[in-house]
């Protein structure tokens, strides 16, 4: 089964100035969403972040942070249930449209 995913939506911020390259990110992200190159940490899956905040707990530096919760996953079940295609920040989305503001 194709994992779903919204494109451009997720709250993942990344701060470079602040990242030191530790890789603690890498580590803990289930997705993948980060890697560590010329000792620095960059985001090349954001799409595929699903908000679970184990990056921004674990980075000792302050350098990502991210609204975890359900994030979109909430509109993407919801689109499931209603046959729907999902729907962020719309009266369609979960959450009343809320689900994946900044």
């Amino acid at each position: 089964m194709k994992h779903k995913y919204l494109r451009n939506v997720t709250t993942l911020f990344y701060n470079g100035e602040k990242c030191t390259g530790c890789g603690k990110c890498t580590e803990v992200c289930p997705h993948g969403v980060f890697d560590v190159t010329n000792g620095k940490a960059e985001v090349i899956h954001r799409d595929l972040c699903m908000e679970c905040g184990a990056c921004a707990l674990n980075c000792p530096f302050d350098a990502i942070t991210v609204n975890a919760g359900v994030g979109c996953a909430a509109a993407i079940i919801w689109g499931w249930f209603t046959g729907n295609e999902p729907a962020c920040g719309s009266e369609n989305g979960a959450a009343g449209g809320e689900c994946c503001s900044n």
